[in-house]
């Protein structure tokens, strides 16, 4: 099925006021999960384990960082995936990211793997491990033993045992950020829960970050991939906070088929009513990392309007979010377009300068910068005051084509270099 037949089927279902709804309960709302988070000694007193586990085996798909050097969890998750295991369990530590430590990183992973394995009943291969924090420094293992050992115990299934889970796997984050939805298929009700973590490090091919999600729909391990790797690149492959890529990024979806409706097996209006809801979390998700940007005090959308394709305007809104001296100009509250065009410029899209219009909005207000190539005579307070806002978007017009792209991303400020020029002390 094309792109275009997806947007139609969307278009038309949203016509019939399909109804996605908000929920409680975070990656415990969909039939048969349970979670957890704990204090177990990793950081000095917050939460620093969390555990997700599906009372059946689930089908999994994942997208896991680019980045050349990949922590030892990336390389153990990213092969049970590719073998079409069945994964019944997640643990996941904050504190350390178990990234390059060598033969001893690897070791510590599996151990990991085995030991929640062993209290649970389940072989060690049916067990993803992540980890997020500190680069470089052996994993505390004995102290990681003993803390999944402590921890499983607690598993629940309620909104709070969600939240707890949530709040374990955060690091320089200041939220918890978790989300979940109920909507029908088949006569069924079908749930999806989802929680992220991500703050610094955060860069587009993919976002930095770690985020788990669990569905209880029943739907193939093909079409379940298919859905859920489109919705991150729409999603967590479209925000930027600061322009590095971790050794540790990774976005996991399980699926039990808990929710008993019948099988999804090909593209059809049940499939599209599952990823318009997917894409609603993942959506959010990333979106709330980026509000948590690190130092952030602006929430930025840029919005490409009219490029040779969707791909371009992809392009153009990545090279955009992630230019330092436009975030820098945004933290200013400075209108200084020039950097805008100067980065669609050297983005490698190609289109025509003369045609690029270029405008700001903060919901209540407007401004035109630049139209059709030509700058125009602003009013500078108005614009001063749009962007003193912190929600503001970009929208950048060109004449070339149909092709449409969002990026979300954040403003570069003193506090990032405050953050990050002492986050290993």
């Amino acid at each position: 099925m094309n792109y275009d037949k997806i947007i139609n089927g969307i278009k038309e279902m949203d016509a019939q006021n399909l109804e996605i709804s908000k929920i409680k309960g975070g990656i415990t709302s969909p039939k048969g999960f349970h979670a957890t988070g704990n204090h177990i000694g990793i950081k000095d007193n917050k939460k620093d384990l969390a555990i997700v586990y599906s009372e059946v085996p689930a089908i999994a798909s994942g997208v896991f960082t680019r980045n050349l050097v990949k922590a030892a969890p990336v390389l153990w998750d990213q092969s049970l995936i590719q073998n079409h295991n069945q994964i019944q369990a997640i643990v996941i530590n904050s504190g350390n990211a178990n990234a390059c430590t060598g033969e001893n990183g690897i070791e510590h992973t599996k151990i990991m793997a085995a030991e929640l394995a062993s209290y649970m009943e389940l072989h060690e291969d049916q067990v993803l491990v992540a980890s997020t924090g500190v680069i470089g420094v052996p994993l505390p293992i004995d102290i990681v033993t003993d803390g999944i050992k402590n921890t499983y115990k607690k598993l629940g299934n309620s909104s709070k045992d969600a939240s707890l889970a949530a709040e374990a796997i955060m690091t320089t984050d200041t939220i918890r950020k978790e989300i979940s939805v109920e909507f029908s298929i088949d006569g069924k009700k079908i749930r999806i829960g989802g929680m992220a973590k991500g703050s610094g490090m955060i860069h587009p091919n993919m976002a930095t970050m770690l985020a788990f999600i669990t569905t209880d729909i029943n739907i193939s391990r093909d079409l379940l991939d298919k859905a859920f790797k489109e919705s991150v690149d729409e999603s967590y492959n479209m925000i930027s906070v600061d322009g590095d890529t971790s050794t540790n990024d990774s976005v996991i979806i399980l699926a039990n088929g808990m929710s008993e409706n019948k099988k999804i097996k090909e593209e059809n209006d049940d499939y599209l009513i599952f990823k318009r809801a997917l894409n609603q979390v993942n959506t959010h998700l990333a979106k709330v990392i980026v509000k948590d940007g690190e130092g952030a005090s602006k929430f930025i959308t840029v919005h490409v309007k009219g490029a040779t394709s969707k791909n371009e305007a992809k392009i153009l809104c990545k090279s955009i979010i992630t230019s330092n001296l436009v975030k820098t100009a945004f933290f200013g509250e400075d209108a200084n377009w020039g950097r805008i065009v100067a980065a669609m410029g050297y983005s490698g899209a190609k289109f025509d300068p003369s045609k690029v219009s270029i405008k700001l909005f903060n919901g209540a207000h407007s401004i035109e910068l630049m139209q059709e190539g030509t700058p125009l005579q602003f009013d500078e307070i108005l614009a001063k005051n749009i962007l003193k806002k912190k929600e503001i978007t970009v929208e950048a017009i060109l004449k070339e084509g149909k092709g449409e792209a969002i990026a979300w991303g954040c403003d570069l400020s003193y506090d990032y270099v405050r953050i990050n020029g002492s986050y290993r002390t």
